[in-house]
């Protein structure tokens, strides 16, 4: 996947893809907070069902976002994009 270059086109793709899982328009869904963070791998810390990751702090944006009254969480980088923790499952949207 190509860089992603800002964290707004980064809130933009997450949308797209809450949107999609929770079955509502993008326009109903809210920006809760973004911050810089630091993960302890290449997978954000939020690896999916049997990834190996690079054991490297990298550096990135926790999103949280909500959909009809619930919260989500997604991590990423200028690479790639992850939900986090949906149903007790990691998922890589993008990357």
């Amino acid at each position: 996947m190509a860089e992603m270059n800002t964290l707004g086109s980064i809130i933009d793709v997450a949308k797209v893809d809450l949107s999609g899982r929770a079955g509502c328009s993008v326009d109903e869904i809210s920006l809760i907070g973004a911050a810089e963070t630091e993960f302890p791998d290449g997978a954000l810390g939020a690896p999916v069902q049997g990834e190996m990751a690079a054991m490297m702090i990298t550096s990135g944006w926790r999103i949280v976002l909500e959909a009809a009254g619930e919260k989500f969480e997604y991590r990423a980088d200028p690479w790639q994009l992850r939900l986090v923790g949906l149903g007790g499952v990691n998922y890589r949207v993008s990357g």
